[in-house]
């Protein structure tokens, strides 16, 4: 439990100073680093021709479209023909066209589900002009997305802003700079580092053991920080490699926490500049807009946690049965360098903010334990990953706002401005593509030979494998349940398709809403006002996305974890 304290209270001290410098960033406000980022940036713009001028909303996301089109076209042709190219001193084979198309989605939608193993699968050029670029410029176009969204709600700037400047500054402020600070750190622990080829040592066994070698740190530290996952080794964090010490565990913890934690303060600062301009005292250091959101994705992060920290505490009993004591609570698939506390922890975090990376089999997590994390991808917005988290929590807000208004006969508002029937389809076309992807995909998979073939358990614990593979890849995560045997044409293609769909549509409606509601004009506040900045709000939050959830989800979770909970302890 002191790790886990101890983590969490780092990740609120370092999230308030982070979260004020992305503010600035996003409004432009100068920083005590722009004389030598701004030389970095105006040189950038000037080699690449970057038009600067503001968007609207319909060509924001048309930018972002074309942009990420163009790296999934060249990334796809590297995968397939690295076999023929440079950096390949392991003679890695190029890849299959399926496993190219799914894999190549995978980094642009920064979900990172890997159907093959990192060390086998890909060279090394492939491991940093694809693997590691993609996971720079996947992360920057969604928190580029997530600046334009919160201009457009707080209505302060002109336009929307302007998508490539976004992603650059994105990039070369935040990104590159703390990539270099903690993949230092990584490198410190013991996280290789190189351009060698394999090693291969004699083992005290007296064995010869081959050991996967590379650039590790770099992808180790950006997969955390951008919230991306995956691994460049199979085992993932689970790894000496990847996650050599407990510091290295706590270091990834807080670099995939940070960013998604600093977004919402960024929303709230520019909510609260927004009140100060129009006479209105000064806010809290997070602004009452953001500490209303923030708190309502703390508690539901912190009731999964709990839940699946007491879950994998309890143990297997099963096992206990058989005789194996269980008082260090369920090792199975865990490490040992972690424990139930860091790994219970990891879990929750990585699927919470949608990172998708792990540090212990998932497929071995307690029934309820395998619960949350499947339920928080589900849900999609307790924090989230790349500001992805706090705009579909904001879509659960105005959905909050709208039913309210509907129960006291009045237009529903949201930060001064209107709600009406424009924006709540967009709001519903949000809310309903996610659980339509992974129900409608679930369905596919266990009523096709093609889909089953994968699964490797024909019991509950089946089902929950397909489950969280298609909810890993819908709300973009790439974490899974990695008992199912997912390297096929069938599970290739349908969790492409998957995160491709669950990725864009969701980012194309999110713009629209912002667009539509920054053309608005602002109303007064009025005693019939809504307050969506105090106690009472956060908890209606809350109970607003667990009874989207149940009603949506609850069918497919009882036939999935908490059948298999029923039967593993009352049969």
């Amino acid at each position: 439990m002191l790790q886990i304290t101890l983590t969490l209270a780092i990740f609120i001290l370092a999230v308030i100073p982070m979260g004020k410098y992305m503010y600035h960033i996003a409004a432009k406000k100068k920083t005590f680093a722009d004389p030598f980022f701004d030389r970095v940036d105006n040189g950038i713009y000037k080699i690449c021709r970057i038009d600067r001028k503001g968007m609207n909303w319909r060509t924001y996301a048309l930018s972002l479209l074309m942009a990420n089109a163009v790296m999934v076209f060249v990334g796809y042709l590297v995968l397939r023909l690295q076999h023929g190219l440079f950096l390949n001193p392991n003679g890695i084979d190029g890849m299959e066209p399926t496993l190219s198309f799914n894999t190549i989605i995978s980094f642009m939608t920064n979900t990172n589900l890997q159907h093959y193993s990192g060390e086998s699968g890909l060279s090394y050029l492939s491991q940093m002009l694809v693997i590691i670029f993609m996971m720079f410029t996947s992360a920057a176009s969604g928190y580029a997305a997530c600046m334009a969204f919160c201009r457009g709600l707080a209505g302060k700037s002109k336009d929307l802003g302007n998508f490539y400047e976004d992603m650059v500054r994105i990039t070369t402020r935040i990104l590159i700079p703390w990539s270099l600070i903690f993949g230092l750190v990584l490198i410190w622990q013991g996280c290789p580092e190189t351009f060698g080829s394999n090693i291969t040592v004699e083992t005290i066994h007296g064995k010869l053991q081959d050991f996967a070698m590379g650039p590790i740190a770099a992808l180790e530290i950006i997969k955390h920080l951008g919230t991306n996952g995956g691994g460049f080794l199979g085992a993932n964090s689970s790894t000496p490699f990847e996650n050599p010490t407990v510091i290295t565990d706590i270091v990834e913890l807080i670099s995939m926490m940070i960013l998604p934690g600093a977004c919402v303060l960024t929303f709230g600062k520019m909510c609260q500049e927004r009140r100060k301009e129009e006479g209105k005292t000064k806010e809290p250091l997070f602004g009452k807009q953001g500490r209303t959101i923030f708190a309502a994705m703390s508690v539901i992060f912190l009731i999964g946690l709990t839940l699946c920290f007491v879950s994998e505490k309890a143990g297997n009993p099963v096992l206990e049965t058989a005789g194996i004591s269980q008082d260090m609570g369920s090792m199975e698939g865990k490490e040992v360098r972690f424990g139930i506390d860091q790994s219970a922890l990891f879990t929750t975090v990585t699927t919470s903010f949608t990172t998708g990376t792990v540090n212990n089999m998932h497929d071995t997590l307690t029934p309820l334990g395998g619960l949350i994390p499947l339920l928080h991808m589900m849900l999609n917005c307790v924090f989230g990953g790349k500001g992805v988290g706090l705009m579909n929590m904001l879509m659960y807000a105005v959905l909050a706002v709208f039913i309210c208004g509907l129960m006291v006969g009045r237009t529903p508002e949201y930060l001064g401005k209107k709600i009406e029937g424009k924006e709540m389809k967009l709001v519903a076309l949000v809310l309903i593509v996610h659980p339509l992807l992974i129900l409608g995909f679930s369905a596919l998979a266990v009523s096709t030979q093609a889909g089953l073939e994968g699964i490797s358990n024909p019991g509950f614990h089946g089902l929950s494998q397909v489950l969280y593979e298609f909810s890993s890849a819908s709300a973009n995560n790439g974490s899974g349940f990695e008992g199912l045997s997912d390297n096929s044409y069938f599970w290739n293609i349908t969790t492409g398709l998957a995160m491709f769909f669950g990725r864009y549509i969701a980012i194309i409606a999110q713009l629209a809403i912002a667009g539509s509601l920054f053309a608005k004009k602002k109303t007064k506040v009025s005693v019939g006002t809504m307050r969506t900045d105090n106690t009472i709000f956060t908890i209606l939050l809350i109970f607003i996305v667990y009874i989207f959830a149940a009603l949506t989800f609850f069918p497919a979770l009882a036939l999935g974890p908490i059948a298999e909970h029923l039967t593993l302890w009352f049969s």
